[in-house]
Order: C-alpha cells, then structure tokens, then sequence
C-alpha cells in the first residue's frame, strides 16, 4: 500500500510525517535520534491494510522544522506532536516509539487528549543516575568538519560503532539522516538523556506492549519498565542486536499490529516472549 507525506503546522513550524492505510486503529510512531521517519519505511505498507499509521520526524530531525532554540524537554516535544497528531485527526490511537521515541511516545499518554489505545515502547531510557550522566557527557559529540568530508567519515564509523551488524541500507539511512541535522543531532539525544520516563510510565493508564531486540543497547531496561508499568507485557524479539523496524520489520509490524487491534486481548495471553 502507497505511503503518502504530509506536514501539519505547529507552534515550532511544520512537522512532517509519512502515513499509510485509510481504516482501522490509529497507530502513531516516533523515531531514535537523530533520525527520521524513514525508519519505518518498510513498516507502513505491513500496518496499513488493517491500520491507519502515522509516522512523525520529530522536530528538528527528518523535514519537520526544528524547535526554536536548543533544550527543550521531552514532554515538550510531545506536546506539539500531540497537537499535531490532533490535528491530522488522530484519536484513540497507539503510540509508538524506539529510544527516544519511546520515551516521547510515554509522554503522548500524558500530553495527547483524544483517547490513548496503548503504548508500544522499544528500548525505554531508564538510566541510572551515573549512566544518565555518563550519556550527557560523552554520547554526543562535535561533529568534525572541514572540505576533505571527515563529518563524513565520523558518521559511517559513528553508525559501525552503535549498530553492530548493520547492513548497507542500514548505514544509508544513519549516515544520511544524521548529516541532514549535523548541527543540531545532539538536540533530541540530550532532551532524551535528560528525562527519567520512571514516573510518566507508571503513571500511564492504558496497556503497554514492550517490543524489544533482545540485544538492544537497552534491553537491560526491559524489567524494570515491565515492573514499573501497571500493565504491561514483554515481547523479545530474539536474536536481534537492536532497531526492531528495520532488522525485522515484519516481526515488528505483525507484533504491532496485533496489539493495535485489541490492545487488552494482548495482554491477556499466556507467555509472549520469545
């Protein structure tokens, strides 16, 4: 199924998304930094025959237009992003997200006044203190540059270095979508470094499916969102060393979709992990 584009204005310019599918539950989806939309490129078409899927660049990464200055929160840009969800017409809808996404997407549950279905969250930041600290001082450096290409060069080790194993594609879509925002990557990194999703998580509502790789940078994390969320379910994707979208975006989609469609039916079943 085709996937069209959009833009939705916003208190910090335009937001632009990719959508796809034209019934079923709303399904929204936001990205790691500093990346884009485009890494749910190949889930869309997978959601959209039962679906209707938004995903959205979070601003100032991807083409939506960037928030007026550095630092700030991520309960801010869930905030414009639930105005913009809003105003595409969302409403009842799932939220997802991977990293920072995942945290924006718990702060969707508190900011989004429509109705929220449930929450499918890929790797939540629950950091120590000294790891939250080690993160803000050392995840984000400057970026080098100067007419031989070395901020090229940075970013192809950059993405060797964090995703082991990524294929071509994979290192297409880091490098290109980090050198689009060079100047400001670290802007939704740092706000994600910042935020504790600890209390926003326990504090929603309505079921949570936690759809991880089970060698995710922050798979550790996975009981103690379990144990934190007051309804929630684990499902482990095996074998797979991180982004769940794009090493196994069938796996990702038909876990997503199922959720989507009877969010409490999901977690009524026996076992899950895998």
């Amino acid at each position: 199924m085709r996937t069209r584009g959009g833009y939705v204005d916003s208190e910090w310019g335009q937001v632009h998304f990719r959508t796809a599918g034209d019934t079923g539950p709303w399904i929204g989806l936001f990205h790691e930094s500093p990346l884009s939309s485009q890494v749910y490129e190949q889930v869309l078409p997978l959601l959209a025959g039962q679906a209707r899927v938004v995903a959205f660049d979070t601003p100032g990464y991807g083409a939506s237009d960037a928030p007026p200055r550095a630092g700030f929160e991520i309960p801010d840009y869930a905030r414009v992003l639930a105005r913009a969800a809003a105003a595409i017409g969302m409403e009842n809808a799932v939220f997802g997200g991977v990293h920072t996404g995942a945290s924006i997407a718990i702060e969707m549950a508190h900011a989004f006044d429509r109705g929220v279905a449930g929450l499918v969250l890929s790797g939540v930041a629950l950091f120590s203190d000294e790891e939250r600290a080690r993160y803000i001082a050392a995840w984000t450096p400057e970026v080098p540059f100067d007419a031989e290409g070395a901020q090229f060069a940075w970013a192809v080790e950059r993405y060797r270095r964090i995703w082991p194993g990524l294929s071509p594609q994979m290192l297409q879509v880091g490098v290109v979508e980090v050198m689009r925002v060079a100047a400001r990557y670290d802007w939704g990194y740092q706000a994600a470094f910042r935020h504790d999703p600890a209390a926003p998580l326990a504090a929603v509502a309505a079921p949570v499916l936690l759809l991880d790789a089970e060698l995710d940078l922050l798979a550790d994390k996975d009981p103690v969102a379990l144990a934190l969320a007051r309804d929630a379910r684990l499902v482990t994707l095996p074998g797979l060393r991180g982004q769940p979208h794009l090493r196994a975006p069938h796996d990702y989609a038909r876990e997503l979709l199922a959720f989507a469609l009877d969010p409490g039916a999901a977690h009524d079943t026996d076992g899950g992990d895998a």
